[in-house]
């Protein structure tokens, strides 16, 4: 049986950045909620940080053409994958419980389903909804046997769960309808250009309230949170998605979501706020099991397997 090494990279890949996505909810949770930092003064960070990064690696490649029609389309990607995403959740999670927050984004998998389905006409197969379901009943018996790390709000506004459908539902919009636009060119172009149309619609609101801040007092973990959600959270995490993109179709991406409550739960049980229980353990493997079932659903125009006749 031979390896599929380009499809295994996509997985290595996906997992790589929601791995990092787990971390990066506690981080962002935190500086969130110490009032230094405003949502758009975070994403507006984000953005130039990543785009000097990814500039600077594109300077050691050959340089890629951009057509004038995709690189408009880029831009579209930018606002939809990046700018709306971003900027819906670290909004949504000064105005909602952990808990929600956690309930709320593991319904983009489900979304992705229905937008590939539309857009890229992706069959909804009785494997993958089973596959979905399944991972969803595994994050949703995870979340309601763990304790959540970081803080929270003491209460879910309605602002909060309309910000966070905007969050699922625009990411879901930016895997489905982006995937042949991203394969056309490499991940590094595609990266350097979206991040820079991010800081160019971003940076003239809120460069000036960065400049004034005074760094000098905040505290030094919030350095280094930030720099985190700089540097992996966005940087290396928006690197290895593209390459997922690639390889992988929509809906598979999008359940790797599921990794950042594990994530959570580990985090929880190593510091010793939780504890490993049977219904976690479970979670797990529901988690995991539905994405390996959707890996194995059938791809549109990818026809269904013939039965044997028994003849030669």
């Amino acid at each position: 049986m031979s390896i599929d090494l380009p499809r295994l990279g996509g997985h290595l890949a996906c997992l790589g950045a929601y791995l990092i996505f787990g971390f990066n909810i506690v981080f962002s949770k935190d500086i969130a909620l110490s009032g230094a930092l405003t949502p758009m003064q975070v994403y507006v960070l984000r953005a130039v940080g990543a785009c000097l990064v990814f500039w600077a690696v594109s300077l050691l490649l050959p340089r890629e053409k951009v057509s004038g029609k995709d690189m408009f389309q880029i831009f579209l990607a930018a606002m939809v994958g990046l700018f709306v995403p971003q900027i819906a959740f670290l909004k949504a999670i000064t105005v909602t419980t952990s808990i929600d927050v956690s309930i709320l984004g593991s319904i983009t998998p489900i979304m992705t389903m229905f937008v590939a389905a539309i857009f890229l006409k992706e069959p909804i197969t009785w494997k993958k909804a089973g596959g979905v379901l399944m991972s969803f009943l595994g994050v949703l018996l995870l979340i309601f046997n763990s304790v959540s790390v970081g803080h929270g709000a003491e209460q879910t506004t309605t602002q909060g769960v309309l910000l966070m459908i905007v969050n699922g539902l625009s990411f879901a919009l930016y895997l489905g309808i982006f995937r042949p636009l991203i394969a056309r060119y490499s991940v590094i172009t595609f990266m350097k250009w979206a991040f820079l149309f991010s800081v160019a619609v971003t940076l003239p609101f809120e460069g000036r309230s960065l400049w004034q801040l005074d760094w000098a007092r905040m505290e030094s973990s919030l350095y280094w949170q930030v720099g985190y959600v700089i540097l992996f959270a966005t940087f290396f995490a928006y690197l290895f998605i593209p390459i997922g993109q690639k390889h992988l179709r929509p809906t598979i991406v999008s359940m790797y979501s599921y990794v950042q409550p594990l994530v959570a739960a580990v985090l929880s049980i190593c510091t010793g706020i939780d504890t490993l229980s049977w219904q976690k353990a479970l979670a797990a493997l529901l988690v995991f099991g539905g994405v390996a079932i959707v890996n194995r659903s059938r791809a549109a125009g990818q026809p269904k397997p013939q039965k044997a006749t028994g003849r030669p």
